[in-house]
């Protein structure tokens, strides 16, 4: 069969959700199918292309003129709107192609099918080229939506979305596809990085210090008005990778970058930093200092201090308490402390032994603020993690950031522990908001009240769109996400998502986790739900088997994996887990949420309900997501629920 080469506009059109609409409503689908067929056939034709594809939800055409091309999906697409509407998405690309027959191949192709995943029901997405040959024509309005990394596409297409009355034109920030949004970081002058130091001492276990210190530094800085501060979260991404500088501050949005060494012997100190320029690699300023623990905090103020100088930030007089604030007299006490933190920092498998280290610390130092502060943080997390009952944890936890605050009023990090026991153990929510606006006003950018806080907004006040804006806002000027690079940060988005029921969005920040972390359980179980969401059940069930494997069998997967079952119709594999859960709650800790939970997925409604009087009790951390979470949709509709919520005084829609 002979082969020609030409220049042409190819336009992909599908309908979208088809296969859930065939599923749902057979009848309505085939009347969407046979109106898209012959109002596809009309316009082509009258727009001199020609249909080189049809099926079921979906065609490929081609046409000589790019300006024909876009008329005709303008005709076709506002054609969609008219019921019974067709929920058709259209993407367009002017590209150089091989015909054969009525195949067609090459680039241009490609690039069309790619537009064509990132549009919604609606629209019209035409790439940079379409637009070159369109944009003088008075009748087609466009508006540009940045430009993207396609899918096994080398160069950049900037896409454009048709804005004539009638067509949709949606968020940049919803879009997913075949490919990723090219975020163009705008770098202030004034922006750091703190890597994690470098261990030189012989001694491994050392790692806490080297660890610790780098910290301290970074949450002093943390503190400054004029300065943006990369999060520990992401920066501690790159420990112990060679990776070149002007990456990390591409990745994280920040023009200079502090690293540094430490190496402790006994007393003795050795710590080396440089502040450097990513743009150019070079020293703005370094310094060694040998010295004794005596000196260590010293030596953390001239460095803070030295960075603020360099990048000639004006220091306010509240600013200065805070650098030149000393924590603790006692070294020892200092030492638990960082002791503390490097395994607090591991979660689930070191918060026990992160909390022996803050309580051996206060104990040497009863004075001593920040090791009160993370008690209270360790506390807090054994109650949200499910390894210990709320009832006799969060009491402890509130006690210890009471506790710190009377010994420095100005620790943002006890407020916001504050914050996190108002919501989910006193259910106070017009604490939680004042303690929030707190936080706020002592450190605007202080990252985790901005994550808390946004799960506020979305399982509280049910205020999605703002719980996502603060998600993704942490600190003015910040990234596109709190913390760009760190799994957890995609995962808490990705929970934002699937409460306010953007399963195909939860989708794709799943997925983020998973590419950032391989063996992450919580990226698997988000993109559990989202399939769920989207009632892929076979697949969520093979990404929460996954989710229970990775994270030692945690009664969150598993109770998860449970409602799956149940809503795929397999209450075999559902009362498996139930009977597992029964068991394991004879010897250990299970959550009365999880139990009830699991109790109505297998049908024992009478006995969830007894599980969820149990949960109350318990003052269970996951009871405020109760009325918007997907998973606890299984009680929404039994008359007992609504009496039940008004117990917990939630606030007026």
């Amino acid at each position: 069969m002979s082969q020609s080469r030409q220049l042409a506009a190819i336009m992909f059109t599908d309908i979208v959700g088809y296969t859930a609409m065939m599923q749902e409503d057979e009848e309505l689908a085939m009347s969407c199918r046979q109106k898209l067929q012959q109002k596809l056939e009309d316009e082509v034709a009258a727009h001199q292309g020609r249909i080189l594809e049809f099926r079921g939800d979906g065609a490929m055409c081609s046409f000589t003129s790019a300006i024909q091309g876009v008329k005709a999906a303008l005709a076709l697409q506002l054609g969609m709107q008219l019921n019974p509407i067709v929920p058709l998405r259209i993407g367009i690309h002017t590209g150089d192609v091989i015909f054969e027959g009525n195949s067609i191949y090459g680039d241009g192709v490609n690039i069309a099918s790619r537009m064509e995943s990132f549009a919604v029901p609606g629209s019209i997405f035409i790439s940079g080229r379409v637009y070159d040959d369109i944009k003088n024509q008075k009748d087609i309005q466009t508006i540009s939506l940045g430009k993207y990394l396609l899918k096994n596409v080398k160069e950049q297409v900037e896409i454009f979305a048709v804005s004539n009355p009638g067509i949709i034109v949606p968020e940049t920030n919803s879009l997913i596809g075949k490919g990723e949004k090219v975020i163009v970081k705008k770098y202030n002058d004034k922006s750091i990085a703190v890597l994690p130091f470098v261990n030189m001492s012989n001694d491994p276990e050392q790692e806490y210090f080297s660890d610790g210190m780098a910290e301290e530094i970074l949450n002093s800085l943390s503190h400054l008005k004029d300065l943006k501060v990369a999060g520990r979260t992401s920066t501690f991404q790159f420990k112990g990778r060679n990776i070149d500088l002007r990456e990390i501050g591409e990745k994280l949005g920040v023009s200079t970058v502090l690293e540094g060494s430490v190496r402790k012997q006994g007393n003795h100190l050795r710590v080396t930093a440089q502040l450097i320029n990513v743009a150019d690699g070079f020293h703005l300023w370094s310094e060694k200092y040998d010295s004794n623990m005596d000196d260590i905090f010293a030596i953390q103020d001239e460095i803070a201090l030295a960075i603020t100088a360099n990048l000639k930030i004006i220091l306010l007089e509240k600013e200065k308490e805070i650098l030149n604030k000393i924590p603790t007299e006692n070294h020892d006490a200092y030492d638990l402390y960082l002791k503390g933190r490097f395994y607090l920092n591991k979660r689930v498998g070191g918060l026990k032994k992160a909390l022996v280290y803050f309580q051996q610390a206060v104990e040497i130092d009863p004075d001593f603020a920040l090791a009160y502060t993370g008690m209270a943080d360790a506390y807090a997390i054994l109650a949200w993690y499910c390894v210990m009952p709320a009832h006799e944890v969060m009491p402890k936890a509130r006690q210890c950031a009471q506790k710190a605050i009377q010994l420095n009023t100005l620790q943002v990090e006890a407020y916001t522990a504050l914050a996190f026991i108002s919501i989910f153990y006193d259910w106070n929510w017009a604490e939680a908001k004042k303690q929030f606006q707190h936080v706020f006003k002592l450190n605007p950018n202080y990252a985790v009240a901005h994550l808390w806080y946004s799960y506020y907004l979305s399982f509280v006040e049910r205020k999605f769109n703002d719980a996502l804006v603060e998600a993704k806002n942490a600190a003015e000027n910040a990234s596109e996400h709190l913390e760009p690079l760190v799994p957890i940060s995609y995962h808490m988005l990705s929970m934002l998502l699937i409460n306010a029921g953007r399963f195909q969005e939860g989708l794709h920040e799943s997925k983020m986790v998973i590419e950032l972390d391989a063996n992450s359980s919580l990226g698997y179980r988000g993109l559990g739900l989202s399939l769920a969401g989207l009632e892929r059940y076979d697949e969520a069930i093979v990404a929460l088997k996954n989710s229970v494997t990775l994270s030692a069998r945690h009664p969150w997967p598993l109770v998860e994996l449970c409602w799956v079952y149940s809503l795929a119709g397999n209450l075999l594999e559902a009362q498996k887990i139930m009977d597992e859960l029964i068991t394991r709650s004879q010897t250990k800790f299970i959550s009365g949420l999880f139990m009830s939970g699991a109790a109505y997925y297998t049908k024992n409604y009478d006995m969830a309900f007894e599980f969820l009087e149990v949960a109350f009790e318990q003052r269970d951390e996951s009871l405020p997501c109760l009325k918007t979470w997907p998973l606890c949709s299984y009680i929404r509709d039994d008359p007992r629920f609504q009496p039940f919520l008004l117990r917990m005084n939630f606030p007026e829609p």
